[in-house]
């Protein structure tokens, strides 16, 4: 762990701020939940929580399962990260940051189709060659928590509606194992 120099005070209610700059840094916006865990030496440390961390495992499987049938790379994020991911350089995926314009797509609630002009078609990443052919948002209890992700290259067409269905059923199917 690293020290920040910063130092805060309990108030009367048992509450701390945790300073801007941080809140900036580790993306920690209002509402988000954090997770709290103590050591026996008396740390406490507070770790930004994501439902979808707890389904890592099923998500890599439906993920693997979609990559066999679609033949396209299929990735699953949280709100900002790849928790689970398929294809070549997968172990190189995992726990990349998701670009903000695809952050932004997942808020809207809606499914993301690629348009017919590579050019306008969002990333996947900040950095990275790979473009989002289809997206759906991951909604359970209300929240949108992640996003079920196709991913693909300029150069692929936008996915069929079948292709399309398969991506929102995934989604769908992670929802509800996070609100079962």
């Amino acid at each position: 762990m690293k020290a920040t120099g910063i130092v805060r005070r309990i108030d009367e209610l048992g509450r701390v701020v945790i300073p801007k700059e941080i809140r900036r840094t580790q993306r920690i916006r209002q509402g988000d939940a954090l997770e709290i865990y103590t050591a026996a030496d008396g740390e406490v440390v507070f770790k930004k929580y994501s439902p979808m961390m707890g389904l890592e495992q099923l998500a890599t499987v439906y993920a693997e399962v979609l990559t066999k049938s679609l033949g396209r790379p299929v990735m699953v994020c949280d709100r900002e990260k790849l928790v689970a991911a398929t294809g070549q350089g997968k172990s190189e995926l995992l726990g990349r940051a998701i670009s903000a314009e695809l952050e932004g797509l997942l808020a809207l609630r809606t499914q993301y189709v690629a348009p017919a002009d590579p050019s306008r078609r969002a990333r996947v990443l900040e950095r990275g060659e790979r473009r989002l052919l289809c997206a759906s948002p991951i909604i359970a209890g209300g929240d949108m928590e992640g996003g079920v992700l196709l991913s693909g290259t300029d150069k692929d067409a936008p996915p069929a509606a079948e292709t399309v269905h398969a991506i929102a059923t995934a989604a769908s199917f992670l929802a509800r194992w996070l609100e079962a």
